[in-house]
Parts: structure tokens; C-alpha cells; sequence
């Protein structure tokens, strides 16, 4: 894959803070902008800002929710929000009217604010679309609704050629929002969102801005890859995402190709997850998984996150419904895994777990657009108790093949249930100690991608003040749509992913 026509997009950093200062060069046609940039630290307040969004996605994903739902090498400089969000500029309309977007695998279709949003805040403080100003606008009018945690974002649909550089999109459907819900988009650095996933997903089955790109032949390969630099310490690139191919410089070895499972998000088939080595034994038997640019953090069942949590030192969230299913249940739990009964069926055996959760399947791979399917451990509406209890069971097994001993497998169980992710809280982690935390692998066709501490710890601050939380958020979606992961830009930063839409696979090598 070259760069023949490619449509290459230079990513650069952007604080939580504010904008930093920038300076380009290199205006010639072909040749990449050089984007200096001056970076300000994380804030508390944004990693909270970045838990809320994943863990959205995460139900979203989990029910089955549309994310929409209702009535030659050019480059444009591109921006990382929080180290985790990468978005840049676009334009709209003839004359061109520019906008700030996210460019989210996690969905299909492109939405910007419009001048007809007259009664919420978020509108006041970014860049509206004004129809009337175009020339090359066409009404469609059709309405929408996107739903998140904290609302809807409301509107309708109309049509404009989108410009990407001096790359332009004839005739592109959008949705101009009329209503941005709470205060979650007011602080927000971009005004909106442009969608890479597949057509499947998309609300009305608008055609989405990279097929367009293709029909138009804009690009010649059907691929585009990203880059995300996740070094602090580099403060010219943030980035690279490249419609049409890839770009050799910004990854090292040969790709790793997975097929995608389901149409419509980038869904592929995972394996095991390792922790120093050691098998998880939550995804032993499979789970679904997302490479998802739009999601900032590693998502995932909460069990492995609590065992993560436990190897790297995490402090400060306990659980009390976990400590509470280990003290009354845990040695009866031991004693059923001892006597050899299936690990799927103990927690129905107890009673914890309502008749059939349990049993429906063995934990594997499933579409996460399944719509029936209903999402756990406070994300969703299954009981916690037989949440915990499932989790406690894996947990019991893995010490159990350890050889350890009851009183052991008690206190371990204790002490993860003391370091379980809470939607509301950080797990924080010595940041003297990455140097002595484990690994955290994923294995992907058979083979391990594996994140070390400084690929997976966020850093708050600077020098004596800075703080270290854990890059991981546990969310529970049992089967069928379940057990899944959503991969976000933590992954995405350490593994230069190729979104191959002609051979519909994904593409994972290690980032350079």
C-alpha cells in the first residue's frame, strides 16, 4: 500500500486545557504540514470526562443501540483532546466553513452543530453550520436523534460538499444538531463528529463520507490506517491517519490481520487476556472486541480489570457487594469448582444467579448488535451479586490451578474485590512503580499484542504532583453479546491499526 492519491490526515496534540499553539509549514501540494505544537498536562477532570464517554459506548455497543437513531496525498493538521480523542479540521460548504471533528470508528455518520440551535449552551461555544451561506447546499431535511448517557443530540439531515484538505466530498449527507444535551458537550474541543464505520449502522442508511471517498475515486486503495503517537516527550507529531493506505514509517514488522466478524462497528474475534503472562481466564473461550478511535481508554469486563488492577498496586475503589458474595459464598464456591461441577453452572447451583443466566452459553463471540442483550455491573440492568459471583468463580479457578490453598484463595478474593473499577472513581497507581508492573496482552489471531505500564497508565500533571491512573474501565455484557472489549486509543496508540475495508479486516503492528 503507497501513497499514490492517498488522502493522509497529520494528527497534532491538543490539551485538555486549551489549544496549543501552532505553527505550519510545508504549504505544497504533496507534501505533509509540519504542526509544532506546545502540549498542557491532563486534568482530573478530563480523565473523568473520558471514563463517562467509554463507558457510554460501552452500553451503547452492549444493547444493540444505533448511535443514531430517529425520525493524491492531501492532509488536514489533526488534533489529540486529553492524549485519548483525536479529532482535526474539516470544512463545509462552498465557501468553505470549517469545523473541528472526531474521526470515530465507533460510528457512520458525520454531524456538526447548526446556525438553527438557538437553546443549548454547547451551541454558543463552537463553530455552526450556516446553510444559507452555501452554495453548493441542498435540503434534505429528514430528522434525527443521537442518544447518549446524558441525552439526546437532536436535528436533521442535509447535504453539502465536506472538504478535507484540498480533497472535497460532492454531495455529502450530514445531520446539523439543533440540540447538544448537558454540559457534556460545552467543554468539549470539537464541535462534532465524522464516522468511519460500515454503512450497516449508519441511521437511514446515509452513506457514509469514506464510501463516498471510494465511489468518487478520491482514493485508490480501500483502506485507511491511524497513527496515534501516544510519546509525550515528541511535541511536533501527535498523529497520522491515512485514507487510501498506509504509511511505513509509522510502524515497525509486518500487520497482523483479523477478519471483521459483523458490519457495522470494526468487530473482530479476541482471545485471552494476559496479565504478566498469565492467563486472565475471562476470554479464554472468546470475546468480542472494537477498534474504536472514538473511545479514549481500554474497556472491559470488569473481572479482568480488577485483577489488572491488582497486579499494577491500584488503590482506592472497594466494592461492598464483592466482599459481601466472597465472605458468604466464596467457600462453597471453592468447594463446587474442588468437586469438578462446571464453572458456568455454580453460580445457579448457589442461587445467586436467577435460573438460565448462567447456562445461556459459554462465554464467546457474539455481535454486539444484538439488541436484546442486556449489560451488568452498573452499566446496565443485570443483578450485581451474580455478576460478582461469575467473576469470583474465574477468580477461584485461576488460584486453583496455582495450587493455592482456601485461606489464600480467600484473601486474594478480598483483595480484588477491593480493587474493582467503579464508573465514578480512579484507580490510581504509584507512578514510582511502572517500572516493576506486569504486561497486559491481548491475544488477536493467535498472537499477543502486549501494552507495557507507560502504554497503559495515564499521567496527570507534572513532575512531583503527577499523578498515575490506570488506562483500563471495567463494564460487564454478558452472553450473547458478550464478554467484549472496546480497544480504544490506549491500544490504538501502541498498535498502528489498518482499517482493510476492501478485504474487511483489521490490521494491528506495533507502532513506531
Amino acid at each position: 500500500m503507497g501513497f499514490t492519491r492517498n488522502f493522509v490526515l497529520v494528527l497534532a496534540l491538543l490539551s485538555a486545557a486549551g489549544f496549543f499553539e501552532v505553527a505550519c509549514g510545508g504549504e505544497a501540494r504533496g507534501v505533509p504540514k509540519v504542526v509544532v505544537l506546545k502540549k498542557k498536562g491532563v486534568t482530573l477532570q478530563a480523565l473523568r470526562a473520558m471514563k463517562a464517554r467509554t463507558i457510554d459506548r460501552g452500553v451503547r455497543l452492549g444493547g444493540g443501540m444505533l448511535l443514531w437513531e430517529g425520525a493524491n496525498e492531501d492532509d488536514v493538521a489533526l488534533n489529540n483532546y486529553m492524549d485519548a480523542q483525536y479529532y482535526g479540521e474539516i470544512g463545509i460548504g462552498s465557501p468553505k466553513q470549517t469545523f473541528t471533528v472526531i474521526f470515530d470508528t465507533g460510528s457512520s455518520n458525520m454531524w456538526v452543530p447548526s446556525s438553527k440551535c438557538h437553546f443549548s449552551i454547547a451551541c454558543y461555544f463552537h463553530h455552526k453550520y450556516k446553510s444559507g451561506q452555501s452554495r453548493t447546499y441542498k435540503e434534505d431535511g429528514t430528522a434525527f436523534a443521537i442518544r447518549y448517557g446524558t441525552g439526546a443530540t437532536e436535528g436533521f439531515l442535509s447535504q453539502d460538499d465536506v472538504t478535507l484538505g484540498d480533497l472535497t466530498v460532492k454531495g455529502q449527507v450530514f445531520a446539523e444538531a439543533t440540540k447538544e444535551p448537558g454540559l457534556v458537550f460545552v467543554a468539549a474541543k470539537f464541535d462534532g463528529i465524522l464516522g468511519l464505520g460500515f454503512q450497516e449502522i449508519s441511521v437511514n442508511h446515509v452513506t457514509p463520507i469514506w464510501y463516498n471517498m471510494l465511489d468518487q475515486g478520491l482514493v485508490t486503495e480501500p483502506v485507511f490506517s491511524f497513527w496515534l503517537n501516544r510519546d509525550v516527550t515528541d511535541e511536533e507529531h501527535g498523529g497520522e491517519l491515512v485514507f487510501g493506505g498506509v504509511d511505513p514509517k509509522h510502524f515497525t514488522g509486518e500487520h497482523v490481520y483479523t477478519p471483521v466478524t459483523h458490519k457495522g462497528y470494526w468487530q473482530f474475534n479476541m482471545g485471552d487476556v494476559l496479565i504478566g503472562g498469565q492467563s486472565s481466564g475471562f476470554c479464554k473461550g472468546g470475546c468480542a472486541a472494537i477498534a474504536d478511535s472514538g473511545t479514549s481508554l481500554l474497556a472491559g469486563p470488569t473481572g479482568i480489570v480488577a485483577e489488572i488492577n491488582l497486579a499494577i498496586g491500584a488503590t482506592g475503589i472497594v466494592s461492598n457487594e464483592c466482599k459481601m458474595v466472597v465472605q458468604e459464598y466464596g467457600d462453597q464456591i471453592i468447594e463446587m469448582l474442588l468437586e469438578q461441577i462446571n464453572p458456568i453452572k455454580v453460580c445457579t447451583q448457589i442461587g445467586i444467579c436467577k435460573y438460565g443466566s448462567s447456562e445461556k452459553s459459554e462465554p464467546g463471540i457474539a455481535s454486539v448488535l444484538n439488541k436484546d442483550a442486556s449489560i451488568s455491573s452498573g452499566v446496565g440492568k443485570a443483578d450485581p451479586a451474580c455478576t460478582v459471583c461469575e467473576m469470583a468463580v474465574i477468580w477461584a479457578q485461576n488460584q486453583l490451578r496455582e495450587n493455592r490453598t482456601r485461606e489464600q484463595i480467600d484473601s486474594y478474593l478480598n483483595q480484588l474485590c477491593e480493587r474493582l473499577p467503579s464508573p465514578n472513581g480512579e484507580s490510581v497507581v504509584d507512578c514510582n512503580s511502572l517500572s516493576s508492573m506486569p504486561n497486559v496482552a491481548f491475544t488477536i489471531a493467535d498472537k499477543t499484542f502486549e501494552l507495557t505500564p507507560d502504554e497503559y497508565i495515564l499521567k496527570i500533571g507534572e513532575g512531583p504532583e503527577t499523578q498515575c491512573v490506570s488506562g483500563f474501565i471495567g463494564f460487564d455484557i454478558p452472553p450473547p453479546a458478550g464478554p467484549l472489549w472496546i480497544l480504544g486509543d490506549v491500544f490504538m496508540g501502541a498498535y498502528h491499526t489498518v482499517f482493510d475495508f476492501g478485504n474487511t479486516r483489521l490490521g494491528f503492528a506495533k507502532a513506531s
